[in-house]
């Protein structure tokens, strides 16, 4: 049985929901997955996993601290195994900025691209996932881009409670996990 890990950073719990889609995907394919929160347990080791996933929410076009310090302490182990990327993210939605034609191409570069270059790493799949937009958990500094997108948000994300609304696709997110699944275990 191939053995996953699945570390992931989170900052609204989107990357969470998200790794646990893969997860339940990958288990289903017949993978034997361990998921970590790398903000509450520290991984030991990564010698045992046959294929590792890392995940991270972004914010302020940055990843988690948590999901950044598990690529640098494992970045030379990872160069040497199976490994996807992903990132949950609003440049990932439809919610395009003004004047940028390619908001899904420019994070696909930015978060995952480049990330898995500065690691060396050679992923076997990149993904690209929206977020959650929660208004009730934005720090005061990320109020006003936010809120200068709300009318766009709230007509084209489904709000699953007072001020939360979900950008991520879970069947792309489940999609996605499947092709894992036949490329890391054909």
């Amino acid at each position: 049985m191939t053995k996953a890990l699945i570390v992931y950073g989170t900052r609204y719990g989107a990357t969470a929901r998200t790794s646990e889609e893969i997860a339940e995907v990958l288990r289903k394919e017949g993978f034997d997955v361990r998921v970590v929160n790398a903000k509450e347990e520290k991984v030991r080791d990564i010698a045992e996993y046959d294929f590792v996933i890392v995940g991270s929410g972004i914010q302020i076009n940055r990843w988690t601290g948590q999901a950044e310090d598990f690529l640098k302490k494992y970045g030379k182990e990872l160069a040497k195994k199976k490994v996807a990327l992903f990132v949950s993210c609003g440049s990932a939605s439809d919610i395009a900025k003004e004047g940028d034609p390619d908001p899904i191409g420019r994070a696909r570069s930015k978060y995952l691209e480049e990330k898995a270059a500065e690691y060396n790493l050679r992923p076997v799949a990149l993904g690209l996932f929206g977020g959650v937009y929660d208004y009730n958990k934005v720090p005061w500094w990320g109020k006003k881009a936010l809120e200068a997108q709300r009318t766009r948000i709230e007509a084209t994300f489904k709000e699953t409670r007072p001020g939360v609304y979900d950008a991520r696709d879970l069947n792309a997110i489940r999609s996605w996990a499947k092709e894992l699944a036949q490329i890391v275990h054909p």
